[in-house]
């Protein structure tokens, strides 16, 4: 009896060694201070619930998440739950890198509190949700009110012909300038945005797979942001600059406008008075439609990962009300969850511009073509270099938009013949 006891005891040991030696690895990739301490406050919540288990949080600066974390991966140390951004995610998932999230979904009881317009983007690639966004990025215009009245603008652009002329008003202020230009890392999104909306259209292809991205509403698109920058209506040094560049760049009131998404906010609240600045819709083009770009990030489970379960456990932990509520206020996206949007914190005049771009029938968030896998190179490499030429006068604006609509087309006609 002695010795039946004791095996069970023994037993009872592994097995409580083995609970206890359980980790999960958890790789972040849009990372800041204050982000990961809040990400490692919802972990700490999930490891206390799932006593046992330790969550490794592996953070990875953006500037070169892509190519550290393809490195992870190739070697072999892949993690069981990433941070996805939209443009990574048909990469990973048409590789089967990926697993699919529709079985947890499925059952998952906060299901039908998440948007239709989050689990359509989750599902990008092959109608599939290879990732849970846990939040909208949507670009929109800030304005320095007092720069605004130093230069005798009464109210922030309406068309991209006022945001021209109000630019050059600004600019004549020593020491000023009117635009927040970003021409270094996730630029893109301004250049698409303009592109789309003198063109009149967010389309970026036609039926055949041909790219728009060289018809001549979209040259005027471009050339339009590449005469702002050779006019001086920008800070010269703004070719290089980032998202912390040109955040910096507005709250210094270095310059008086910035295209950016709610997480910009935090960090201008902060620096800047509520009067001092507002947020408002992006300007229209000449056909009076506006086309500001939308994104997501989402939380994705890893193929290769042996503890799937456990980190779907994870993903709904962070992606839950109390979770996605803690996160979202961190690090200023929208809300994916209905329940989320009646939140107070909403509720602020700031949050007003982007909600108010939702509603306007004039206004069309444009999305980016996520779902093909050479996109992720494009908008992190190619397109950084060809339009920091341009701006440099080193290539005309028509030769960048048939550098990118030559890339562009053959991806696309790669993607339509595999369908």
């Amino acid at each position: 009896m002695r010795r039946v006891v004791t095996a069970a005891a023994m037993l009872g040991l592994l097995a409580g060694s083995a609970l206890a030696d359980t980790r999960l690895k958890l790789v972040e990739v849009i990372t800041s201070p204050e982000r990961t301490v809040t990400l490692k406050s919802i972990v700490a919540k999930f490891e206390a619930a799932n006593p046992g288990t330790t969550v490794d949080i592996v953070s990875l600066p953006w500037g070169e998440a892509f190519q550290k974390f393809a490195t992870m991966v190739s070697a072999g140390d892949t993690p069981d739950v990433v941070e996805m951004p939209d443009n990574w995610l048909s990469l990973y998932a048409n590789t089967g890198r990926l697993e699919s999230l529709e079985p947890y979904l499925a059952t998952w009881s906060e299901t039908p509190d998440l948007t239709d317009r989050a689990l359509a983007l989750g599902r990008d690639v092959k109608k599939t949700a290879y990732t849970l966004p846990y939040g909208l990025y949507l670009r929109a215009l800030f304005y320095n009110k007092r720069l605004f009245e130093q230069a005798g603008i009464a109210e922030p652009p309406k068309t991209m012909a006022d945001f021209a002329i109000d630019s050059e008003k600004i600019a004549k202020i020593p020491g000023k300038s009117g635009y927040c230009l970003r021409g270094g890392p996730g630029g893109l999104n301004g250049w698409m945005m303009f592109g789309a909306s003198m063109a009149g259209s967010p389309a970026l292809f036609k039926d055949d797979g041909t790219s728009t991205l060289d018809d001549a509403g979209w040259k005027r698109g471009l050339t339009w942001v590449v005469d702002l920058y050779k006019r001086g209506f920008v800070p010269k040094d703004s070719v290089n600059w980032g998202f912390n560049e040109v955040v910096a760049g507005f709250y210094s009131g270095t310059c008086a406008m910035l295209d950016q998404d709610p997480d910009a906010l935090i960090a201008i609240a902060e620096r800047m008075k509520a009067d001092d600045f507002g947020v408002t819709s992006m300007p229209k083009g000449p056909d009076g439609k506006a086309f500001p770009t939308i994104g997501y990030v989402g939380w994705s489970i890893m193929s290769a990962s042996h503890q799937k379960d456990l980190a779907w456990k994870l993903v709904a932990t962070l992606e839950g009300p109390a979770g996605n509520m803690e996160w979202n206020k961190r690090v200023g996206t929208l809300p994916v969850l209905k329940s989320a949007q009646k939140d107070p914190f909403y509720a602020s005049p700031q949050f007003k511009g982007w909600f108010d771009e939702l509603a306007d029938p004039d206004v069309t968030p444009l999305k980016m073509p996520t779902y093909l896998q050479e996109f992720a190179f494009f908008k992190d490499s190619l397109a950084i270099k060809t339009s920091q030429q341009a701006l440099l006068g080193e290539i005309t604006p028509d030769a960048l938009a048939t550098a990118w609509a030559t890339y562009m087309t053959k991806a696309q006609k790669k993607f339509l013949a595999a369908q």
